[in-house]
């Protein structure tokens, strides 16, 4: 078995690009879920209202490049109104039932064939990540250290979105110590409580969605980008739990607890998949072929989730007492 193989794909897939998109938009559902104790299952609608914006505006209407990033963020401060205020009034599982819902019709949506002219359809849409490239300051070849390396391509992605993690990370953090963080944290332990106080518990979980949602949005930039292509099909509920699960494996509720959560889930799951299919090739594993491994490797992070949940639902960096929340 070749151990520097798997080790190198691990560790590549632990600060990828899938584990910067995971980042953002489980920093988007912290805000939402560990920090107000929305019940948001619909992140995966902010995330692709955000690629669509973007890449709409470019590859159908031909707008710069700058247009396209305002315009998701636009639609995903739209998208969390038009969920928010039929909902945030009431109990916190309708908020759940109406997001999962919503994430799914903005999916549709876009893969409708009534709309393909617009949105591209089932294929989706492509050539507007040229104006992003253009900014790529990484001339052509690989970078990295020792075995572990990108091309300028990836490097840049990369690098704008650590940047954006870090920029996030911050404003969360000063955010949350603020008296604004404190009034939402209080809103997920008794908000009835906060609302006898005179706060607009209502105004408080507006905000916080539409934040929450925002950098959502910043990951569908990211996503689509990272691919020069979106395709509707991307989008679909599994993004929303592969975010959940980055969060509770990191920690609600913790700054860090999103990005720590979003490396170390994908470099177990490359590290898995590839020492399987590697103790596959030579014969160290005879029961099942390479084609099986994908399937067997879900089988083991949904197990690990549930392992997760049971012996420590706080997560890595989590508190037990940050993830109870008030449902009424």
């Amino acid at each position: 078995m070749d151990w520097n193989l798997i080790f190198t794909r691990a560790i590549e897939a632990g600060i990828g690009t899938e584990a910067v998109i995971y980042a953002l938009a489980a920093i988007g559902l912290n805000i939402h879920f560990g920090y107000t104790g929305l019940l948001n299952f619909g992140q995966a609608g902010f995330v692709a209202v955000g690629a669509y914006g973007l890449a709409t505006m470019i590859a159908t209407f031909g707008l710069p490049f700058w247009v396209g990033v305002l315009t998701g963020i636009a639609g995903a401060v739209v998208f969390a109104l038009l969920l928010g205020i039929p909902t945030l009034r009431l109990r916190a599982d309708y908020l759940a039932i109406v997001t999962i819902a919503a994430a799914e019709i903005v999916r549709l949506v876009v893969r409708s064939i009534a709309l393909q002219g617009t949105f591209g359809g089932t294929d989706g849409l492509e050539a507007f990540s040229d104006g992003f490239y253009s900014m790529n300051p990484y001339g052509p070849g690989e970078y990295g250290i020792g075995p572990i390396g990108f091309d300028n391509r990836t490097m840049w992605v990369l690098t704008v979105g650590w940047v954006l993690v870090a920029v996030f990370c911050v404003l969360v953090y000063l955010a949350m110590n603020s008296p604004w963080g404190r009034v939402l944290k209080a809103i997920r332990e008794d908000e009835d409580a906060v609302r006898s106080l005179g706060k607009n518990v209502f105004s408080y979980k507006m905000q916080a969605l539409v934040f929450g949602g925002v950098v959502g949005a910043f990951a569908g930039f990211l996503f689509a980008l990272s691919r020069a292509a979106t395709q509707p099909d991307l989008f679909s509920t599994e993004l929303t739990f592969y975010a959940y699960t980055v969060l509770i494996l990191g920690g609600a509720a913790r700054v860090l607890g999103p990005v720590i959560g979003a490396a170390l889930f994908w470099l177990l799951l490359i590290l898995v998949k590839t020492g399987m299919e590697e103790a596959v090739n030579h014969q160290v594993i005879t029961f099942i072929s390479v084609n099986q491994v994908g399937a067997i490797n879900y089988m083991l992070v949904g197990l690990g989730l549930v392992l997760l949940l049971i012996f420590r639902p706080q997560g890595i960096l989590g508190d037990k007492r940050e993830i109870a929340l008030d449902a009424r």
